[in-house]
Formats: C-alpha cells, sequence, structure tokens
C-alpha cells in the first residue's frame, strides 16, 4: 500500500515583511526596490577596471613593475566585497509593532496623556531618554506603531524604521545604518583609493607611450584610457570628498542624519551624547566595535495560520467556544473524527443483550 506525502509550503518571514523591500536567495539578500543606479555603479566599476586591466597593466608590469596590477587587483577585490556586501545585508531595520503590542502602547499613551477635547490638537508622541546626562528624545513613529530608539529613524524610500540611521544610498541600492555602516565607510575609502590609483597610473601610461610615438598618436590608439581618464577624473572629486566628509562624522561618533538636522550643532548647543571626546575611541567604536545581529529573522518559518489562511471570524470565535450540541456533532465527517488506535485485542468484547422483562400482574 503506497502511501502519498504532501509537503506543505514553507512560508518564510521574509515573505511578509512589510516595507519596499526586495529579497534574493530566500531571504538573504536585502536591498531597496530602487536598484536602477546601483546597476550604474557596477557598471562604472567593472568597466573602468576591466579596461584597466585588459590595456594599461600588461604595458606598466613589463615597463615598471608587475606589482601594478596585482596592488590594483587588491583593491578592485576589496571594494567590491565591501559594496556587496553594503548592498545585500539589513541595515538595521527594526520590526514594526503587532496588533496587539500597539494596541498596548496606544493605551499606554492615551492613560499618559489623558484624553485630548476635540478640536484639539493632540500632544506630540515623545518620550524622554537619558544617555550620558542628556536627556534624549524617543519619537514616536506612525508607520511602524513603535518609539523609535536613539538615533533611530524612518527611511521613506524603504518604508522602514532603521537602528543608527546614517542615510538612504541609492549608489549602493540600500539603507546606511548600524549593521552595514563600517562596510559603506570602507567601500567609499577603497573606491577613492583605486580611483587614484587607476587615474594616475593612465597619465603614467600615457606619459611613456607620448616619449615613443608623440601625444596625438597615442590618444588615438588608446582611446579606452582617454575613457576611463575621464570617468576616473568626474568621479575623483565627488568619492574623495564623500570620503573625507564620513572620515569627518567618524571621528565624531555622528550621523549623517543628525549633521543635517543639526542635533549636537544647533542653537541649543547640546553636546553630542555618543561621542567619546576621543577620535580613536570613536573610530574603534564606529569601525571595529561587535556588530549587532539581524532582528528581523527573515528566514524564520511562519506559523499555518499566519502564513495565508484566512483569520477566524468574529463569530467563528465565538461558536468555536461555545459546547457543540448533539446534533453538531453527528454531522462530523469522518476525516474529523478521531482515530481508533486501540488493536482488536484490547478492545473490550460486545455485552450480551437483556433478556426482555417479564410484565407483572399488576400490569396484566
Amino acid at each position: 500500500m503506497s502511501v502519498m506525502v504532501v509537503r506543505k509550503k514553507v512560508t518564510r518571514k521574509w515573505e511578509k515583511l512589510p516595507g519596499r523591500n526586495t529579497f534574493c536567495c530566500d531571504g538573504r539578500v536585502m536591498m531597496a526596490r530602487q536598484k536602477g543606479i546601483f546597476y550604474l555603479t557596477l557598471f562604472l566599476i567593472l568597466g573602468t577596471c576591466t579596461l584597466f586591466f585588459a590595456f594599461e597593466c600588461r604595458y606598466l608590469a613589463a615597463q615598471l613593475s608587475p606589482a601594478i596590477p596585482v596592488f590594483a587587483a587588491m583593491l578592485f577585490l576589496f571594494s567590491m566585497a565591501t559594496l556587496l556586501r553594503t548592498s545585500f545585508s539589513d541595515p538595521g531595520v527594526i520590526p514594526r509593532a503587532l496588533p496587539d503590542e500597539a494596541a498596548f502602547i496606544e493605551m499606554e499613551i492615551e492613560a499618559t496623556n489623558g484624553a485630548v477635547p476635540q478640536g484639539q490638537r493632540p500632544p506630540p508622541r515623545i518620550k524622554n531618554f537619558q544617555i550620558n546626562n542628556q536627556i534624549v528624545k524617543l519619537k514616536y513613529c506612525y508607520t511602524c506603531k513603535i518609539f523609535r530608539p536613539p538615533r533611530a529613524s524612518h527611511c521613506s524610500i524603504c518604508d522602514n524604521c532603521v537602528e543608527r540611521f546614517d542615510h538612504h544610498c541609492p549608489w549602493v541600492g540600500n539603507c546606511v545604518g548600524k549593521r552595514n555602516y563600517r562596510y559603506f565607510y570602507l567601500f567609499i575609502l577603497s573606491l577613492s583609493l583605486l580611483t587614484i590609483y587607476v587615474f594616475a597610473f593612465n597619465i603614467v601610461y600615457v606619459a611613456l607611450k607620448s616619449l615613443k610615438i608623440g601625444f596625438l598618436e597615442t590618444l588615438k590608439e588608446t582611446p579606452g584610457t582617454v575613457l576611463e581618464v575621464l570617468i576616473c577624473f568626474f568621479t575623483l572629486w565627488s568619492v574623495v570628498g564623500l570620503t573625507g566628509f564620513h572620515t569627518f562624522l567618524v571621528a565624531l561618533n555622528q550621523t549623517t542624519n543628525e549633521d543635517i538636522k543639526g542635533s549636537w550643532t544647533g542653537k541649543n548647543r547640546v553636546q553630542n551624547p555618543y561621542s567619546h571626546g576621543n577620535i580613536v575611541k570613536n573610530c574603534c567604536e564606529v569601525l571595529c566595535g561587535p556588530l549587532p545581529p539581524s532582528v528581523l529573522d527573515r528566514r524564520g518559518i511562519l506559523p499555518l495560520e499566519d502564513s495565508g489562511s484566512r483569520p477566524p471570524s468574529t463569530q467563528e470565535t465565538s461558536s468555536s467556544l461555545l459546547p457543540q450540541s448533539p446534533a453538531s456533532t453527528d454531522h462530523m465527517n469522518s476525516n474529523e473524527m478521531p482515530e481508533d488506535t486501540s488493536t482488536p485485542e484490547e478492545m473490550p468484547p460486545p455485552e450480551p443483550p437483556e433478556p426482555p422483562q417479564e410484565a407483572t400482574e399488576a400490569e396484566k
């Protein structure tokens, strides 16, 4: 007798996560939906380095040193690794509140603020939190139904609250937050060095070729080199400037979001409570501190009732709490009846029928 095994489809949590993100590789890769500029970043890096390795590196290795392509390859691989790590990882998304948690927070807010008269604006939903003897305000997110942790902010592009939110970078196709900021900084730093390296040795290549055949003939024979020089020249200023700006932020233990809003340099002149007052300590905390795990549990398995089955209505819930009548029990299907697991030897023998009682003389 063959037994058919029915395998139910497993629903992962990433399939039901709110927000505007895309997932690949069964939830292992997480990115924003707008990935067009990220593909442009890949094209520029891969295209420029491919031309450099195909044409200039062979000539420079023979004329100057074979270490030139080796060092260029190391910079290229490190830049690509940090780019993909920044783009494909969870930046620190904070899960949204469940319905029960949101209802509890609403009750807590109403109990704190009291009843608001009709026509009046309710007070702002803010909690005060003390960090290093300074008061930090925790703001309420109306989308995620939570009080955001310190330094967290809601990204309007990804529609998620991100812990230690820095900014949303379209060039990497993801938010930059607590879990991927160090990789973003290492990416722009290595990309700056790679851009300077390729640009400098392209100039050296043109200079060496010009000594033999002339400058104009060199430009005619090497159109790829001219294209590389133009790309590196216009990319150099923005990438190097961005690296310098984020180096300044790392030294102060500050985020781009805080710098734009003027959180610690505004009129209040409030000192940054997260800064250690030491550049080395700030750099060690931002770039070398422990990396927190993701709290999304993207590859977790959802229960059956949460994975797509219809939630019970109020009438069904109330009827399931009532005792069933015998009539409703008699109409149960055979699939719904409990199975009898006892063996034939364990079943008790049938009782003999009782003989009919004789009528008494009074009844006769």
